[in-house]
């Protein structure tokens, strides 16, 4: 009677550990904001098992590693980018771009496109519209940028020393503020 007694303590704390475990999960899905749905692809350094392979599409030798792909009940797939700073008052233009590549290239893995994507900063996330007007400007970006590949020089595309501070370039710029 007395091992009963144990299996059934050790029963109802593997039990509450479970509860425990379950509960802590849902707390970590929502604090990444990402949307209810199976995760199929994260670079995001978490708990979930992380991915190699970035995203390709060789047509257009275009390459990405989303943070996270979420696969919602109606078989949608999302691309969610984590950014660590504060929301400005709408999302960064950069930051909708590199979405849209997203999009793009879930599109041709999956053969599936995106209805939108999430931007998630540290305090408010932001849903946006896969549109045809995104899609066509990101487009029309990626063949601005591989046509300025092969300039000598580039003019600097802002006045902003913040920006310069945090360029990866910025040691070899000629044009860097402050």
């Amino acid at each position: 009677m007395i091992w009963g007694g144990y299996a059934l303590g050790i029963g109802f704390v593997l039990l509450a550990l479970a509860l425990l475990l379950w509960w802590r999960s849902g707390v970590l899905a929502e604090q990444t904001g990402l949307p209810d749905g199976r995760i199929l692809y994260t670079d995001a350094g978490s708990a979930w098992i992380t991915n190699d392979e970035a995203l390709y599409d060789p047509h257009l030798r275009l390459v990405g590693k989303p943070d996270y792909l979420v696969e919602e009940s109606n078989g949608m797939i999302v691309p969610v980018e984590i950014k660590s700073g504060k929301a400005p008052a709408e999302p960064w233009e950069s930051h909708l771009y590199q979405l849209a590549a997203y999009c793009w290239l879930v599109e041709r893995e999956y053969g599936i496109r995106p209805s939108h994507g999430i931007i998630q900063y540290k305090d408010r996330a932001f849903a946006v519209d896969y549109t045809d007007e995104l899609r066509e400007d990101f487009l029309d970006l990626l063949t601005e940028m591989r046509e300025d590949m092969f300039e000598v020089e580039l003019d600097r595309d802002h006045n902003d020393w913040h920006r310069c501070a945090r360029c990866g370039v910025a040691s070899a710029c000629t044009q860097r503020l402050g």
